[in-house]
């Protein structure tokens, strides 16, 4: 992708990841830590999150587009290596997304495998779970790691989105207001 609407590509998409990522891993959190969030947010996180996973390397790529068109700063150098990162973070917040989902959903379908063998025709049927949807010890592990790829998240793209607005904007504009601009 190079153009959108006669603007770089990159300085669209990456509106959207900058917002998207950190709200996965915000909504990542919620619903890792907290069963009322998991009921209602642990499957359109994991939706938000496989997207946003798959919008990184075009996001990166279209960035990549747009650096082989500027001048080469070490300003840009370095916001091209950040930006690479990216992927790193938005990773494992997409598959911890897809775990917290399918534990939740594992955990309905075990409650809905119990409420069936309490019948009077009762059938005792063991069902395989993966992921021990009842178990605090994977429940604990799983929000450790959700907090700590969120912590990763909010800090990355804060570090790519401050390297680019550096590399774009850093004596590019005054501190008085320009002479043919109206004050306040």
């Amino acid at each position: 992708m190079t153009t959108v609407n006669g603007l770089p590509a990159h300085i669209l998409l990456v509106h959207a990841i900058v917002v998207l990522l950190p709200l996965a891993a915000l909504l990542l959190v919620l619903s890792a830590l907290w069963p009322a969030a998991r009921a209602k947010l642990a499957g359109p996180n994991a939706i938000l999150s496989v997207l946003v996973l798959a919008l990184v390397p075009v996001t990166t790529e279209a960035g990549e587009w747009l650096e082989r068109r500027v001048a080469r700063t070490p300003l840009v150098r370095t916001h091209t290596e950040l930006g690479d990162t990216a992927l790193y973070v938005a990773l494992p917040v997409a598959v911890l997304a897809v775990l917290v989902w399918w534990r939740r959903r594992e955990s309905l379908r075990s409650q809905a495998a119990d409420v069936a063998s309490t019948g009077s025709t009762a059938v005792a049927t063991r069902r395989r779970t993966f992921l021990a949807p009842a178990s605090t010890t994977v429940t604990v592990v799983l929000s450790v790691l959700a907090v700590l790829a969120a912590g990763a998240t909010f800090y990355d793209i804060y570090r790519i989105g401050d390297s680019g607005a550096q590399a774009s904007w850093q004596g590019q504009f005054s501190s008085a207001p320009a002479p043919h601009t109206p004050n306040g």
